[in-house]
């Protein structure tokens, strides 16, 4: 479990191609390498990853076909820049709001206002990540934890950026048309599930 609140910025250093799965080497700052073990898990760019090995200044993980398929990570190339943040330890303050790590889908940046040192970001998110999503509720995007200030059927939502964030994550580097990894709200998850099996009840 996480919660969207990044500790660092990480870059690909190495993408092996392996049988059924992809190795990628990643840099990774101290501040999330400081205890991390083999076994333990890293959200990079908010989906959820095993380290398999841990270096002085890097550490790998392996990706499956789905996450591939699901994910960008079947996209990252060496250089590109990825968001870190280590799993939430038993009673750890909770941030953000609680993120699974388990990316729903990919979206993509439509356009981005900046007013300041503040930003705002106009993204398309797949339709089932917007049924669940509600105004001034929280979503992930590339496993930052962001407020809804916009929602516009069937697919647009709106995100403010504070500079803080623009500053210590990988979004200020997006431009329009660039994917994005999208989690919905897991609370929004199981009361979606638990009115759809009420729905097909009273049917």
């Amino acid at each position: 479990m996480f919660t969207g609140i990044v500790e660092g910025v990480g870059s690909i250093q190495a993408v092996r191609p392996r049988e059924g799965i992809r190795e990628l080497e990643i840099q990774a700052p101290e501040s999330v390498l400081t205890g991390l073990k083999s076994g333990a898990s890293v959200a990079v760019d908010g989906a959820c990853l095993t380290a398999v090995g841990v270096g002085e200044e890097r550490f790998t993980a392996e990706v499956m076909d789905l996450t591939l398929a699901r994910t960008l990570a079947g996209t990252y190339r060496t250089g590109s820049r990825v968001n870190l943040e280590r799993a939430l330890p038993m009673g750890g303050r909770l941030e953000g709001h609680l993120v699974q790590g388990h990316v729903d889908g990919v979206g993509r940046l439509l356009r981005r206002s900046d007013s300041g040192d503040h930003h705002l970001l106009d993204l398309e998110i797949p339709q089932e990540v917007h049924d669940l999503t509600i105004l001034h509720g929280s979503i992930a995007v590339n496993g930052v934890s962001l407020t809804v200030s916009s929602l516009d059927p069937p697919d647009r939502v709106q995100v403010g950026i504070i500079p803080l964030t623009w500053k210590v994550t990988n979004l200020s580097l997006l431009k329009p048309g660039d994917p994005v990894n999208v989690e919905g709200d897991l609370i929004g998850k199981y009361v979606g599930k638990l009115w759809s099996h009420r729905n097909r009840e009273e049917r």
